[in-house]
């Protein structure tokens, strides 16, 4: 393995000073196992760590920086906005040009209110809801993250997932006492006490699970029918599946939206929006309150601008169509591997490799060959049982490729992954499968 001293200095120095070392838990490598890597700069599809390895990064901050790293026209942006300054606590152009560029993208998403992170945005969606609806009870799915407030970590996936805990210390049973969790591509039944429905319509916080069909139509129909609002969580999926994000894709309109990641064009940002009449539920305007010092950030809106503007149809169709050709020929070729070597799992059947795609996100599985996609969280969680991912991310980051420290996640090509990278991809993981089977 290869020797990283400048980071493993780091991270001793971290365990001191930062509870575990990190400042969000999957970056732990607790999953894989290990010390992580410490990053010492970015550009386009690459980072280098502090020992000076280069990587080809497809964590890009869990999605976040959609044109790769260091974009120019991010960098001109930002540098050009902080010399007017960095926050005032009060409103600036900036931040309705963002939500102006959000609204014109997004069909039904009338209004935004602009948060600094999309835990606070998911967090605001859902006591919105409560407010304008006068309900308390809410649903979502096992295997969809929605953020760490305490409401919503019931049944969470990502890191949640990937350290094992069934939800959080320090959550009392009162607050999720209101929180229903039911199984992803499953509609359930909806009653009157329901205030809202909040759902990843494609689930990519339990390795990437598409919506079966009819699942996302069939609860903007549960919701109209039970008087609920139906929330997208598209943190993950908006301004990166297209610029009508998940709603657009499958032509299926939530009440609520959540944003994130891409709008802050890597700096700290959040936003959720919807219908009109449902936002002026909010302060000052209504009685739901929510605020936000650093709301609207001048340099989280610079930046989320200059990525939105970098964002053509084209651009998005050429990279989707990167990442399916690359889909395809990454699970061909993985699962050839697998089975010249007949790798079985705990029920003694023959496993096979799975890289769903949607639109520019892949995702990487491990199941028994034969046997349907992944649909839901017990399925997630078979695949990251078999330890394979775990091992293929070692050798994979051994060879100079850097897949996210953990089974539960998906992978973020940006446009600056072109076909030469995604083809090296191909390459680095066939040699690193061969090598585990070996």
């Amino acid at each position: 393995m290869a020797e990283r001293p400048a980071s493993e200095a780091l991270f001793a120095r971290a365990t001191r000073v930062i509870p575990g070392g990190v400042s969000s838990p999957v970056r732990s490598f607790r999953s894989v196992g290990g010390q992580p890597y410490f990053v010492s700069r970015g550009e386009g599809a690459y980072v280098w760590d502090a020992d000076g390895n280069r990587l080809l990064d497809y964590v890009q901050s869990y999605g976040a920086s959609i044109l790769g790293h260091t974009h120019p026209s991010v960098v001109r942006a930002v540098a050009d906005a902080a010399t007017r300054g960095t926050t005032f606590g009060a409103p600036t152009e900036g931040e309705v040009m963002l939500a102006e560029a959000i609204c014109s993208r997004v069909a039904g998403c009338d209004q935004v209110r602009m948060v600094s992170s999309g835990t606070e945005a998911a967090m605001s969606a859902v006591r919105l809801a409560r407010g304008h609806t006068g309900r308390s009870r809410i649903v979502k799915f096992a295997g969809c993250y929605h953020g760490h407030s305490d409401g919503l970590l019931a049944g969470g996936g990502s890191g949640v997932a990937t350290l094992g805990l069934p939800d959080s210390a320090g959550v009392p049973a009162a607050a999720v006492s209101e929180t229903v969790v039911a199984p992803y591509n499953l509609v359930p039944d909806l009653d009157e006490q329901v205030a809202c429905v909040i759902v990843e319509p494609v689930a990519a916080n339990m390795g990437l699970v598409p919506p079966v069909d009819g699942f996302l139509a069939g609860l903007r129909r549960a919701c109209d029918d039970a008087g609920a609002l139906l929330i997208f969580d598209e943190v993950i999926t908006g301004f990166r599946l297209g610029p009508g994000g998940a709603s657009d894709l499958f032509g299926v309109r939530p009440d609520l939206w959540c944003f994130g990641k891409v709008i802050g064009g890597g700096l700290p940002v959040g936003a959720f929006g919807g219908r009109a009449d449902i936002l002026e539920s909010l302060a000052p305007t209504g009685p739901v309150y929510q605020a936000g010092t650093l709301s609207g950030n001048p340099l989280a809106t610079a930046a989320g601008l200059a990525v939105l503007d970098e964002l053509s149809p084209d651009a998005y169709s050429d990279l989707a169509a990167r990442v399916s050709d690359f889909g395809k020929t990454l699970s061909e070729r993985m699962t050839d591997a697998l089975s010249g070597a007949q790798v079985t799992g705990s029920d003694g059947r023959h496993l096979e490799a799975r890289v769903p795609v949607v639109g520019p996100l892949f995702g990487l599985c491990f199941v028994p060959v034969g046997s349907g996609p992944v649909r839901d969280y017990g399925g997630a969680g078979a695949s990251a049982a078999t330890g394979l991912y775990t091992r293929l991310f070692w050798s994979m980051l051994e060879r100079g490729v850097a897949l996210a420290p953990g089974p539960y996640e998906v992978a973020f090509p940006s446009m600056a992954h072109d076909s030469a990278e995604l083809e090296l991809t191909v390459e680095v993981a066939t040699s690193a499968m061969g090598e585990i089977l070996a």
